[in-house]
């Protein structure tokens, strides 16, 4: 299973972002997905995951009302719609693939992961 993610950029704050994760390998449908991100010296947090058809999706509690998370089956793309930014946002963002569907939101749970998108918000 191979991740790509990419979409990321330079914001001002209040802006918007949409990072794509495309998969190869499996279908992201039958397996969870999370988002992560790293800020500078800081460790690698959850951002948003979720299990698809088994109906849960999680946000950190940062973003909430901000990110959502979504897909698009025909693409194989799995999507973070980041809006409403703001500087804290900043960091390096990695989607994962966990093949096993039940969610989980540390980052050792996840089996695949993409190479990482830097975002970067301006104030």
């Amino acid at each position: 299973v191979q991740l790509q993610a990419f979409g990321g950029g330079l914001v001002q704050a209040g802006g918007s972002l949409r990072l794509s994760c495309t998969v190869r390998g499996t279908t992201f449908g039958s397996a969870a997905m999370g988002w992560f991100r790293q800020a500078p010296g800081k460790e690698r947090d959850i951002v948003a995951a979720t299990n698809w058809n088994g109906g849960i999706t999680y946000y950190t509690d940062s973003v909430k009302g901000r990110f959502t998370i979504s897909g698009d089956n025909a693409k194989n793309t799995v999507y973070l719609q980041m809006n409403s930014l703001k500087p804290e946002d900043t960091a390096v963002y990695y989607c994962a693939l966990r093949l096993r569907r039940t969610l989980e939101m540390s980052g050792i749970a996840y089996d695949s992961w993409g190479q990482g998108t830097l975002v970067t918000v301006s104030s």
